[in-house]
Parts: structure tokens; sequence; C-alpha cells
């Protein structure tokens, strides 16, 4: 049984145009329909304007969707009760790409992280505490880190942080939103090994959305392209995104930039990926 699934979506956007007439309508989704197992990863590919994120917001219940359904754990989120919603929420955690405005900066990290605890769990302190420590060191910090601030960590520690606190409630399905895109290349990889360490460890699912192809293989076992608004494919293997011969593909696959000019010919930059 699929853990996520997704039917029919469709959602547009109006925005208002001076001296004309009519208001325009922009498709944001149109007609999205894929589906997610328990422990592993799909990678939503696709450039900017392509409905990524709209797509992340309504599988979070942030923005509901004018037809269609999001069914995650047998229930449609956007028609249960307030119990079941707060159960789902728990489930369903998010780690964004901006890991500063993520976070209250007048927060410690224990603090950050002690506040998904206190909604959800009912612990002493001392147990509070204990699993933050926990949490800081599972994402590669320590108990030394309790009491810093977010302006002291480096992006990368940050993200580290949210992570932590993205896991802290053990749920079944976490969206990655351009969650590493802001990163250097050596942060980006760390991080990208913390995921796929705590999906084995944890038997996490993820919706991993980037635009960045080489992170998407690194940690997808599926992966879906999306272009103006449509879910062009999802591939099983990287072999089936490389056959492909979908106009939208082939512009993914020559957006495929190696790190050094000198290596950014075509057959260099796809055996990149394929490596």
């Amino acid at each position: 049984m699929s853990l996520l699934q997704v039917i029919g979506v469709n959602h547009s956007y109006t925005s208002k145009k001076l001296f004309k007439s009519k208001d325009q309508t922009n498709q944001a989704l149109i007609d999205i329909s894929f589906s997610i197992k328990e422990g592993t990863c799909l990678g939503l590919l696709g450039t900017s304007g392509a409905g990524k994120s709209t797509l992340g917001k309504v599988i979070l219940g942030i923005q509901r969707p004018q037809r269609g359904q999001v069914i995650f754990q047998g229930y449609d989120i956007y028609n249960v009760s307030k119990s079941i919603q707060r159960k789902l929420r728990r489930d369903l955690q998010v780690v964004f790409q901006d890991s500063y405005s993520s976070v209250n900066p007048r927060m410690t990290a224990e603090r950050i992280l002690n506040e998904p605890l206190e909604n959800y769990e009912k612990l002493s302190v001392s147990e509070k505490r204990r699993t933050v420590i926990s949490l800081l060191e599972r994402v590669g910090l320590s108990e030394k880190d309790l009491k810093k601030y977010p302006h002291q960590f480096s992006g990368g520690q940050l993200q580290r942080i949210n992570i932590a606190r993205a896991i802290s409630l053990k749920p079944k399905l976490i969206v990655l939103d351009e969650s590493v895109s802001s990163l250097d290349m050596v942060t980006q990889s760390l991080i990208l090994d913390l995921l796929r360490e705590l999906k084995d460890d944890f038997g996490l699912s993820y919706l991993f959305i980037t635009h960045d192809i080489k992170a998407a293989f690194s940690i997808s076992d599926t992966l879906g392209i999306l272009e103006k608004g449509e879910l062009i494919e999802i591939y099983d293997s990287k072999d089936q995104f490389f056959s492909s011969q979908h106009p939208a593909v082939v512009r993914v696959r020559d957006s495929i930039l190696p790190e050094h000019p000198r290596s950014r010919s075509l057959s260099s930059r796809l055996n990149l990926v394929k490596s």
C-alpha cells in the first residue's frame, strides 16, 4: 500500500494585470498523479516555475488544490477531522531550502528542537533534554550546541538542526523542498549522506524536490520530471531516464554541468550523473 497518493491534483493562480480587462490565470499544477511507497524517495525534478513548490505546499496541507486529492496514510488530508489532521501533521514533516528563515532567530537550538516535542510528547524536562541531545548527535552536532542561536551556526549546521527537528517526532514522510540547493558542494554531499543514512535507519520516505539532477540521483529511488505544471513521467532507473527522448527530459539532461568547464561536453555531463 502506498504511503502517499496524489490523485488528479489541479491548481491555478490568478494574477491581476494593469491596463488589461481580464485577470490572467496561471495553471500551476495540471492533473498531477503519483504515489510514494513506505521507505522510498521520489525525486521531483524541474526548473524554476515548474510547479514543484506549489505541489509541495499542496501535499503538506498548506495550499488546498482546486481539484484532486492528497491521500496520506489512507486519509484525504483536506477532508479529515481535527484529531486525524493532528496525527497526520505529526507524521508529515518538511525541510525547506532556507535554513535560516525556517527557524526563530531568537530561539536556541535546544528550544527549536523542544518545540515539536512539547506539542506532541509528554516528557519531563530531563527527558526532553536527553532527547534533544540525542537528536543533535544523530545529525552530527553535540551537546555543546544546545545553547547556540541560529546566527552562530553555518548554513550546513543549521540545516542539520532543521533535519533533526523534522525527525524528532519519527514521521513517516519528509518533504525536502530544495533542502540542499543553497549549500556548498561539500556540505551538500554531507547532508545528502546524512539523509540517506536516516532514511535507512528509520525507514523514512522522502519527497525530494529539487532542480539539481545530481542531488536527485544520489538519493532518489524513482525520479519524476515536472514541467510547466505537468508531471511528464516517473522513471524507476537511471537507464530509463537517460534513454527517454521526451523534450522536457532532454532539456533537463542538457542542463547538467560538471564542476570544471573543460569537462562540459555532453558525453561527460551524462557520465558525471550516471556515475
